[in-house]
């Protein structure tokens, strides 16, 4: 659980007399609806009328909080902290945003600024404390349960106090806890959705998508216009149709997109929303969608950083790889370093390749092409299970024949042990250099295929293409030592044959009369002559029209 799906203790606070309060509610009632511009509208307009009123600057300090606009959340906290009327409520943001930052000591040194000024009953206010330690990027669960108990201590029918203890036994995973602990919210206040929404979003990470989707449609019979049931319809759709094998598939992703519609319909079309929106194309893979809704949004005042990202991603996807390394280099200027992720450079590095090479693969730029190398290794360093997406791309070149990019690509990927194209990754840079090499030939090449081969082997020695290729890869290379090393690969190779029980299989004939060849020419010539005789007389019983092999038995005897 994080900041941006607990809303609904932003309900919770003071409530004041006159036109005020009523404009108040209608701000909460927003928040809570996910219609976040329509809120900040009101609570701007609020803080121009009451500037005195300390309980507005910390609503909507809390939403831009929400969006991540760090610099226009502190803003507000550090204005309604000097509001003469509840300002002391502003510590709890400015506590929020010391945790995020990883300073638990500033984080409860204002906490307790904030609740020294609560009043014993003053339940809302101490779960509003609960719902900072929640939504930090750094959260304390502990503390949010804490400060709901001292609300449920004063009254024990509080449905808020239990939907935080909800929320934050969510955060812990321990899905049965937060369960109960929703059930009773909603049982004390059968008008709070948002308990009975989590009771539904419990219901599908158990993957009961079918009672997921009812409970869902159950709330939006109480409220066709609760914006967020129509989210997870969306969200739960979309699992629904990765986790089928049937021809619904297909249908319920269209069901998912139309939710999601219907969302941001009622959402009012928000800046969360829309980044909510995005967020769901980058998992279903609608790069045509994305790209249109970030291009339209990238303009707009403030936006989060996190559009340019997907600007960038879906620009690649789409082939406008020039697009897709200006949005990259633009997002990785004006994020948060701690929020760059290894697809990030991923994406760069692939787009900037692109953009170095001509429609024929032959490379215009190779600065620039270096530098997409750079920032493939950058992604790796970051993120070392993006490695395992570098496969992909790979092997597009590799199809191509164009074995040199391929290598580029995977010699960065087939570093990295811990992802699962480990093996893979090897096999195929192997199998590109020693294509590379074997003509001219250039040794370096064949040595770069035979270190690879020799990774896969470790990783997986059972694997009798991997032996055979770097047998060749050393008989190419073409030295006393290397013919050493070629011969164990090549026995290497038979004996992964023979504990498969495929000797007699007439797709390894071929192969296995190359490799008894080599291995027993290898024999004759250092003078080992009756273990090149053995050899040579498997090659004249797979094929007994085969002269090398008689003549030269003849010669040895």
């Amino acid at each position: 659980m994080n900041k941006y799906t607990i809303f609904s203790l932003l309900l919770t606070g003071l409530t004041a007399a006159g036109v005020s309060a009523q404009d108040l509610e209608q701000a909460k009632k927003a928040i809570n609806d996910e219609q976040f511009d329509k809120a900040k509208s009101i609570l701007k307009s609020l803080i121009k009328s009451k500037p005195n009123d300390g309980k507005n600057f910390y609503y909507l300090g809390d939403l831009f909080l929400m969006e991540q606009q760090v610099d226009s959340s502190k803003f507000y906290f550090n204005k309604g902290v000097a509001a003469k009327n509840k300002g002391s409520l502003n510590f709890i943001g400015l506590g929020q945003l010391a945790l995020d930052n990883n300073n638990a000591k500033e984080a409860k040194t204002n906490f307790q600024k904030a609740e020294k000024e609560i009043k014993k009953k003053d339940n809302d206010e101490l779960l509003l404390i609960a719902k900072a330690n929640l939504n930090s990027s750094n959260p304390n669960a502990a503390e949010a349960i804490a400060y709901a108990n001292k609300a449920l201590a004063n009254d024990f029918k509080n449905a808020e106090a239990y939907l935080v203890l909800g929320d934050a036994h969510m955060l812990n995973k321990s899905f049965s806890e937060a369960f109960s602990a929703y059930r009773e919210a909603y049982g004390y206040d059968p008008t709070m959705l948002k308990a009975k929404l989590q009771l539904s979003v419990i219901t599908k990470r158990a993957k009961a998508y079918k009672d997921a989707v009812d409970g869902f449609q159950e709330i939006i019979k109480i409220d066709p216009k609760y914006a967020p049931a129509y989210r997870e319809l969306a969200e739960t759709y979309k699992l629904w149709a990765n986790n089928s094998n049937s021809s619904k598939s297909d249908e319920y992703l269209g069901l998912a997109l139309a939710n999601y519609k219907k969302y941001m319909e009622l959402s009012e079309g928000s800046m969360e929303s829309q980044l909510r929106y995005a967020d769901f194309l980058v998992l279903t893979k609608n790069y045509t969608e994305l790209e249109r809704v970030a291009s339209e949004m990238k303009a707009k005042e403030n936006v989060n950083p996190r559009i340019l990202r997907y600007l960038g991603y879906s620009s690649y996807e789409n082939g406008h790889y020039a697009e897709s390394v200006e949005a990259l280099k633009s997002f990785l200027t004006k994020t948060d370093p701690k929020n760059i992720i290894g697809r990030d450079y991923f994406y760069l590095g692939l787009s900037k390749m692109a953009v170095a090479r001509n429609a024929d693969f032959s490379i215009k730029d190779q600065s620039l092409y270096n530098e997409g190398i750079l920032d493939l290794e950058k992604g790796a360093q970051v993120e070392p299970a993006i490695a395992f997406e570098y496969n992909a791309p790979a092997l597009k070149l590799f199809k191509d024949k164009q074995y040199a990019q391929a290598a580029d690509i995977l010699n960065v990927s087939a570093k990295v042990q811990s992802q699962d194209n480990y093996m893979y990754d090897n096999y195929y840079l192997g199998y590109s250099y020693y294509i590379l090499g074997k003509d001219a030939p250039e040794v370096a090449l064949l040595q770069q295929s035979n270190d690879a081969f020799a990774k896969m082997i470790a990783v997986s020695p059972a694997t009798k293409e991997a032996y055979l290729y770097k047998a060749r890869a050393n008989r190419y290379i073409d030295t006393p030592e290397s013919r050493e090393v070629m011969t164990t690969d090549y026995l290497g190779y038979v004996k992964a044959i023979q504990d498969k029980n495929e000797l007699g299989k007439a797709e390894n004939k071929e192969t296995l009369i190359e490799a008894y060849t080599h291995i027993g020419a290898h024999y004759a010539n250092i003078d080992s002559k009756d273990k090149a005789i053995e050899y040579l007389n498997k090659v004249v019983q797979l094929d007994p029209s085969n002269d090398f092999a008689k003549s030269t038995i003849k010669a040895l005897k």
